[in-house]
C-alpha cells in the first residue's frame, strides 16, 4: 500500500512498531487478537487495526503539500477535512478557511471566492451541487480534491445499479458530509432515498408493501428523497449502498430486511430475486471492516474497561464506541487531556451529544485491564499520549521507556 508524507507530529514511534510487527507475523489479516503493553499495574491490551487510514493518510497528504505551495493565495476547505479536532485545528492555524460547517451550513458565502482561490475538497466528498458552484466560480477542484477512493467506490457501485434501473437506499447518517454527497451522485442518476438505521429499514419496507399510506413516505422521509421521488413505483427495484464508515452488521441486516421484503411482495427466491434487488455487495470501506473485526478480537479479552479515542464527530470512531459499549464500560475521549487523573475522566456521550465526568475512573485493583482503539481519522501519537498519561499513574518514565524498549 502507498506510503503518504504527512507531518510526523502525527506520527508514533511506538504504535508505527507495534503495527508493522503485527503484520510481519499476520500478513493476510487473519488474526484479529489485541497486542499488550504490560506496565504491570496496568495492561493496556491496543486492538489489531485501529488509526488513520488510506483516505486520511491520503487527505492529510494532499492538504499540508498544497499548503506548502500556494503560500501566495487564499486556501479554503468545503468542511472540517476529516473528523478529528487536532488535525483540523492545524489546518486552520496555518491559515486554512472552513466554508461550511459538518452540518452543510455556510460560513462563508460561496460569493466572497474567486477563482484564484484554491478549495480543497474533503475526505468526505462532496455534492454535485457543490461541485457545481465551484466550477461557475471558475474554481478547479480536481486537483485539490481528498475524496476517500472508498467513497468514489461506493458512487460508481451506485452508477452501475442506476443503470440497470435500480432505485438506491442509502443507509447513513443523513446529515453526514459523506452521506449528503453519496445521495447527491446517486440521485443524478435514479431515484434515491436515505434511511438511517433498521427501523427506518422496516418503515420503508411498509410503503414497499403497500402497507402504508404512500403520501406519508414524502412526511416521514423529508429531505431525504430525490426530486420527484414516485413512492408509488420508484421501491419496485432497488439496491442498497451505504456511508462506508457505517456499523458492517447494521448494513448487513438492513441489505438482508429489504431483500426479504422484495422477496414476500414479488414471490421471488434466490435464484431470482436480482429482479427486484441489485447485489451490491458490501461498499464499507476495508479500514472500517478491519477496525470494526478488530474490535470484536479485541472484546475477547476479560476487561475492566475500554478507551476509544477519536473525533466526537467521527461517524466510525462512534460505531467503535458502541461496539465496546455492548460488553464494558467505555470512555470515548478525543484526547489524553480529557483524563485529569487516574480517578476522574472527562468523555464523550455520543447518543445524547454531551460531554460527562466520570469519577472514579479506574477500578480500585491491580492490573487493570484496558482495551484501547482509536478511529480511522485519529492520529497514531494521540493514542500513545493517551498510553503515556495512564501507564504515568503507575509507573515511572524510565520503567514505562523499559517496557516500550522491546517494540521499538
Amino acid at each position: 500500500m502507498k506510503q503518504f508524507t504527512i507531518p510526523f507530529t502525527y506520527r508514533s514511534q511506538l504504535i508505527s512498531s507495534i503495527k508493522e510487527n503485527r503484520k510481519q507475523l499476520d500478513k493476510l489479516k487473519k488474526d484479529f487478537s489485541p497486542a499488550l503493553l504490560d506496565f504491570g499495574p496496568v495492561q493496556i491490551y491496543l486492538a489489531r487495526h485501529f488509526g488513520f487510514c488510506y483516505g486520511v493518510e491520503n487527505a492529510i497528504e494532499i492538504a499540508f503539500r498544497t499548503i506548502n505551495e500556494n503560500s501566495e493565495k487564499r486556501i479554503f476547505l468545503l468542511s472540517e477535512m476529516i473528523h478529528n479536532p487536532s488535525v483540523n485545528r492545524d489546518l486552520l492555524e496555518r491559515g486554512v478557511r472552513f466554508i461550511q460547517d459538518t452540518k452543510g451550513n455556510n460560513l462563508i458565502p460561496f460569493e466572497e471566492l474567486s477563482k484564484d482561490d484554491v478549495v480543497i475538497i474533503p475526505a468526505f466528498g462532496t455534492t454535485l451541487e457543490i461541485e457545481d458552484k465551484l466550477k461557475k466560480i471558475g474554481i478547479s477542484i480536481e486537483k485539490y480534491n481528498t475524496t476517500c477512493p472508498f467513497v468514489e467506490k461506493v458512487w460508481n457501485r451506485g452508477n452501475q445499479i442506476a443503470k440497470k434501473n435500480y432505485s438506491i437506499v442509502v443507509h447513513g447518517k443523513p446529515s453526514h458530509e459523506e452521506t449528503r454527497a453519496t445521495f447527491s451522485h446517486a440521485s443524478l442518476n435514479t431515484p434515491s432515498v436515505v434511511i438511517n438505521d433498521i427501523k427506518e429499514a422496516e418503515l420503508l419496507s411498509g410503503f414497499i408493501s403497500g402497507l402504508h399510506n404512500p403520501d406519508d413516505f414524502y412526511i416521514a422521509f423529508e429531505g431525504r428523497y430525490s426530486n420527484g421521488f414516485d413512492v408509488t413505483k420508484d421501491l419496485d427495484r432497488i439496491g442498497v449502498v451505504n456511508q462506508t464508515t457505517m456499523l458492517a452488521s447494521d448494513t448487513q441486516a438492513i441489505a438482508d430486511f429489504l431483500k426479504q421484503t422484495m422477496a414476500n411482495k414479488y414471490n421471488l427466491t434466490e435464484a431470482n430475486i436480482s429482479e427486484r434487488f441489485a447485489d451490491t455487495r458490501d461498499t464499507l470501506c476495508y479500514a472500517t471492516n478491519d477496525n470494526q473485526s478488530a474490535v470484536f478480537g479485541l472484546l475477547q479479552q476479560n476487561a475492566d474497561l475500554a478507551i476509544v479515542v477519536g473525533g466526537y464527530n467521527s461517524s466510525n470512531t462512534s460505531h467503535l464506541v458502541e461496539l465496546c459499549e455492548e460488553k464494558l464500560p467505555t470512555y470515548y475521549i478525543d484526547s489524553a487531556e480529557r483524563i485529569v487523573s487516574k480517578d476522574e475522566i472527562f468523555h464523550f456521550d455520543f447518543h445524547h451529544k454531551k460531554e460527562l465526568k466520570t469519577i472514579p475512573f479506574l477500578p480500585n485493583k491491580m492490573p487493570i485491564k484496558i482495551l484501547m482503539t482509536s478511529g480511522a481519522s485519529c492520529p497514531d501519537a494521540l493514542v500513545e499520549q493517551v498510553i503515556r498519561k495512564i501507564a504515568g499513574y503507575f509507573i515511572s518514565a524510565e520503567e514505562f521507556e523499559k517496557v516500550i524498549s522491546i517494540y521499538l
